[in-house]
């Protein structure tokens, strides 16, 4: 009879440990199918958003451009006539008065010239007293036939000779007095005086009149500048509607500012439009002139100018960060009635105080996503916060 040898160890373990993987497997399928309905997946909530209408109020819209500041007067002081420089009567780059004298020419010269002119004058004003008196003698003896009419006629020659030598002699006065007067060069205008070019002692006016200086007029002062030609039309489609002729349009207000300034401080008014439209540039050159008593501005200066040629009693105005911008344009998130937001297409205008003006495509009534816009996309259901449009101060004038 033969006995069944006993287990080994070893194999009483691989069958615990079967044993234990089936349990665990078991355990993993009852659990899983107890976990079955409370796994399933619930959608976040919507994105909190902020959303306001936009802006509403009366804006003025303007013709923006650059420009330059230019002198109304400026001359060049010149010797008129040739002598040597006596003296420099102003301190370079002044401020004068008109008739202010400036330089002086060597006058002693002249002024003997016009004292010589002067006795010529007086020696024809003589010999013409002396023929009208011979003149009217020899009249009488012609009536009483005591003298020929040829002896009439002589002394009438004389008499009309004697006329045209005291008019050739005052001629001569008057030329000298004006050569006298260039003498002393004076200013033209009220305006500032650049630095001498001539020194004294040296001969000035001997080929031809030698430049001095330049004066240059500052109070008012000219702003040069060119509209495009679509603000061309504009102007002239509002001037039409508000029955504007071309002389209204030269009383149009102008603001101007530098370029360190804030805003536009200086104020003035159109002075010319220029009748044609250059084609090269497409645009109309126009001319400002602004009061400038202080002299802030100087000839030359690069300015900002703008002209404002209609008001809006209504516009609608958002921040420019609510703007966004694809291949077709700008656009604005709206949210509709069931708070999904649309994206919409609109036209801009200018900025004023610091928002922008929204020309169309958006209603006064609308929901303007204004803050976390990369948060949203069109379609998207949001949960709106209503908040309110901050507008800034408004900026310098």
């Amino acid at each position: 009879m033969t006995r069944a040898n006993p287990a080994s160890p070893a194999r009483r373990n691989e069958g615990w440990r079967q044993v234990a993987r089936a349990l665990a497997t078991a355990s993993a399928v009852v659990l899983l199918a107890g976990c079955e309905d409370k796994n399933t997946f619930v959608a976040p909530p919507p994105p909190k958003v902020d959303v306001a209408t936009p802006v509403q109020r009366a804006i003025t819209r303007y013709i923006e451009a650059t420009g330059n500041t230019a002198p109304i007067k400026s001359v060049d002081l010149v010797a008129r006539v040739q002598g040597f420089l006596q003296s420099i009567d102003y301190q370079d780059g002044t401020f004068v008065k008109q008739g202010t004298q400036l330089f002086t020419i060597e006058p002693e010269t002249y002024k003997l010239k016009l004292e010589q002119a002067q006795a010529a004058e007086a020696g024809a004003q003589a010999s013409l007293r002396q023929a009208e008196v011979d003149y009217r003698r020899q009249a009488e003896l012609v009536q009483r036939q005591a003298v020929s009419q040829a002896t009439l006629d002589t002394s009438t020659s004389n008499r009309d000779n004697a006329q045209a030598s005291l008019q050739q002699a005052q001629a001569n006065t008057r030329i000298a007095e004006v050569n006298y007067g260039y003498t002393k060069v004076t200013a033209p205008f009220d305006g500032v005086v650049s630095a001498h070019m001539v020194s004294i002692g040296e001969l000035v006016g001997v080929s031809s009149p030698t430049q001095l200086a330049t004066i240059v007029a500052m109070d008012p002062i000219y702003v040069n500048f060119t509209v495009n030609e679509q603000d061309v039309l504009r102007i002239r489609a509002e001037a039409a509607r508000r029955g504007l002729t071309p002389a209204d349009l030269k009383q149009f207000p102008i603001q101007l500012g530098l370029q360190t300034e804030t805003g536009y401080p200086h104020e003035g008014h159109l002075d010319y439009v220029s009748p044609t439209l250059n084609q090269s540039t497409g645009t109309l050159a126009v001319r400002g002139l602004v009061p400038n008593d202080k002299r802030v501005l100087l000839p030359g200066y690069f300015v900002r100018v703008r002209v404002p040629f209609d008001q809006e009693k209504t516009a609608l105005l958002v921040p420019d960060t609510a703007l966004g911008s694809d291949q077709g344009g700008r656009y604005l998130l709206v949210v509709n009635s069931d708070n999904v937001v649309e994206q919409r297409k609109v036209q801009i205008g200018p900025v004023d105080n610091g928002l922008r003006v929204i020309e169309s495509g958006l209603k006064p009534e609308d929901r303007v996503v204004i803050a976390g816009l990369l948060r949203v996309i069109p379609g998207q259901k949001i949960d709106p916060q209503t908040t309110k449009i901050e507008q800034p101060q408004a900026s310098a004038k």
